[in-house]
């Protein structure tokens, strides 16, 4: 019998499920060269979907070879290591005395009536939760993930809120300038009725006023700094540092968050993103940081019409009258700046009648300010630019985004980009362009469907769900985006970063011989299965196997028990057989028995090598009784002189006494 957990490639689809040989049901999969792998009902919990590379990428091991095993020992080591990392963040963020803020909900109230709009139920929802992590005293480390537009700066600004009137300072990392700019004022705007102090550090900032902020943040006089990769440079230090708010974190590097991890042991971290990077996500859907989604959107919002097509002089000239014929404007991104004057010329010689400006990263601070206020006020209608407009720019009045080989973009990125439109009641449209003869790579089509499909409001979180299947989730604190995870799937490695995790903090070693764990295999010689009789549909017992299969204590799979009862009436012998089955199996796990083969007059144990059990205590069961005897290495045999009818109560005793 071949187990599912030895990877035998990629999973092409459920043929049938077969009975065996009477006694347990079998799952067949059939892969691509035909070969087909029974798996016991059973061991269902050894096979999960595989999440990583793209369809056809998967990495294939051979029967028969090492290949598998070597594959999941370097998996277990990374998830070893990254559990340490996570236990040591965990014991630091623990022993540290959290800020229970204190503010006068007085105050708090008049702030809030400072934001002109409704607010949502899932943006009240956020808040609600930012505001109990800040007044718990335990240390916030929170990600709201919400679309573009959907109010997560509301957010933020009750949170700095917070913080500022409990006495601290707080620090807003973003990722440009020009977003900076943009919540340098907004901040502004809406603190400037009460004594804060603000301060921005960016290049938009001469070298004399970044040095006087730095001043006053380090004797305590600034209340809120907002700046871009400056503020996490080693000369930049606090007063009494409080609050951390880190806006679209997919933009930052490893070794930026790296830097940001010692904050985390010290201070309350507050991430905002539209589309988090697949790890980050992945942390957030395993509970390693906490998590609050906005998806409603406000009043009014329409969604932002998207279309992938090749590029055209004809569509790229009626797509822009279209727009200035209603009084828009329009963003046209060219990222190349090598070749972004070359592209204005031919802008220029298409749509004579349009105003056009160029603005991209490596012109002068004053300069792109300049380009940007101008664009704000209306006093040229296209603005080609490069991706320096992915965030930061809120334009009401832009509503048409022209993306130019928009296949060498990411997920997150095309998102963004597109988010830079419809921020007003007006219909938004994106156009994704693309080079007519150019083949593209099935990644790049990928993302082009999931961005085209996706366009409804509220889509980032379920952009980023797509960008976890497409791109791997990658090392969870490594530098590494794919890493080991890659090797053998999303699910696999999250199954083993909980296994090392709950080691260490036993105190033990995870097991790199049994990265799952231990994996029980129990025979009773009875038949075990739900009877087609008692459960008709195959679809339907093939869910409750797995259910089975992936319980976790007793009490759930009593739980399961009374709804099988409740479902389909009173169980037959061969159902609580396999529930027997499952009990026993999740009895043995802590014993370190790795098979238990029991028929009617005897029981064999076969234990993991170093059970995690008291060796006197076998020595003595061997000395006392004479029915219990060593039947090789690792193995136990108990001869029952008068057992029981049902082999499940014999087992059960035989664990009674290693307990």
């Amino acid at each position: 019998m071949v187990h599912a957990q030895y990877g035998v490639g990629q999973y092409l689809g459920l043929i049938n499920m077969d009975l065996g040989d009477g006694d347990t049901e079998f799952l067949q999969l059939e892969y691509a060269k035909g070969d087909k792998l029974y798996v016991p009902v059973a061991n269902l919990h050894l096979i999960s979907r595989y999440s990583g590379a793209g369809e056809g990428a998967a990495p294939l091991h051979k029967l028969g070879t090492d290949q598998w095993e070597k594959a999941r020992r370097r998996a277990m080591q990374a998830a070893r290591d990254t559990a340490a990392e996570l236990l040591n963040l965990y014991a630091l963020r623990a022993a540290r005395e959290g800020h229970a803020f204190q503010f006068s909900p007085h105050d708090y109230e008049a702030f809030a009536e400072g934001f002109g709009y409704e607010e949502t139920p899932d943006q009240a929802a956020a808040i609600a939760a930012v505001m109990a992590d800040m007044q718990s005293g335990k240390p916030m480390d929170r990600l709201v993930c919400g679309d573009v537009g959907f109010g997560k700066t509301e957010v933020a600004l009750r949170a700095a809120f917070m913080a500022v009137m409990g006495g601290y300072q707080v620090a807003v990392l973003v990722p440009t300038t020009l977003l900076a700019e943009q919540h340098f004022n907004n901040f502004s705007d809406r603190f400037s009725a009460w004594p804060v102090k603000l301060a921005e550090l960016s290049r938009f900032r001469t070298a004399k006023e970044q040095t006087a902020a730095l001043e006053a943040l380090k004797e305590g006089r600034i209340d809120i700094v907002i700046g871009t990769h400056r503020l996490i440079q080693k000369d930049v230090k606090f007063a009494r540092l409080g609050l951390v708010i880190m806006d679209e974190e997919h933009r930052f590097g490893v070794r930026q968050k790296d830097q940001l991890k010692a904050w985390r042991a010290e201070v309350d971290v507050l991430t905002l993103t539209a589309t988090p990077i697949p790890r980050t996500l992945a942390m957030s859907l395993e509970g390693i940081r906490d998590f609050s989604v906005i998806a409603t959107a406000p009043q009014k919002r329409l969604a932002i019409k998207t279309f992938v097509q090749p590029f055209s002089g004809g569509l790229i000239r009626e797509a822009v009258l279209r727009e200035l014929k209603r009084g828009g404007q329009v963003y046209f991104l060219h990222n190349e700046v090598s070749t972004i004057e070359a592209m204005r010329e031919r802008l220029e010689k298409l749509l004579p009648e349009a105003r056009i400006r160029v603005g991209h990263g490596q012109m002068g601070e004053r300069e792109l300010e300049q380009v940007v206020r101008d664009f704000y006020q209306q006093r040229y209608d296209i603005l080609l630019c490069t991706t320096i407009i992915e965030t930061g720019i809120d334009i009401p009045t832009a509503n048409t985004i022209l993306i130019n080989r928009a296949d060498k973009f990411g997920l997150a990125q095309l998102h963004q980009l597109r988010g830079r439109v419809g921020r007003s009641h007006h219909q938004a449209f994106a156009y994704l362009l693309v080079e007519e003869d150019r083949t593209l790579t099935p990644q790049a089509k990928k993302r082009l469907e999931a961005i085209q499909l996706m366009e409804e409001l509220g889509s980032g979180f379920h952009l980023a769900m797509q960008d976890l299947e497409i791109r791997g989730a990658g090392e969870v604190l490594g530098d590494k985006q794919s890493g080991e995870i890659l090797e053998v799937g999303f699910s696999l490695y999250n199954d083993m970063l909980a296994g090392a995790v709950a080691s260490l903090k036993a105190g033990r070693e995870p097991d790199m011989s049994q990265p799952l764990g231990v994996v029980s295999e129990i025979n009773l010689h009875l038949p075990a299965l739900l009877p087609e009789d008692y459960c008709p549909d195959v679809h339907e017992r093939l869910v409750l196997y797995k259910r089975l299969a992936s319980v976790h204590d007793a009490e759930e799979l009593t739980r399961l028990q009374e709804e099988l009862v409740d479902r389909f009436g009173r169980l037959p012998d061969p159902a609580r057989a396999l529930l027997d089955t499952h009990r026993l199996r999740l009895a043995a796990r802590p014993l370190g028995i790795m098979k238990v083969d029991a028929n009617a007059d005897s029981i064999l144990l076969q234990f993991v090598p170093q059970p995690p059990i008291d060796p006197g205590r076998i020595i003595q069961l061997i000395q006392t009784r004479r029915d219990i005897k060593l039947a090789g290495e690792n193995r136990l045999r108990w001869h029952a002189s008068s057992p029981p009818d049902a082999p499940a109560a014999n087992v059960v005793s035989m664990f009674n006494f290693l307990n």
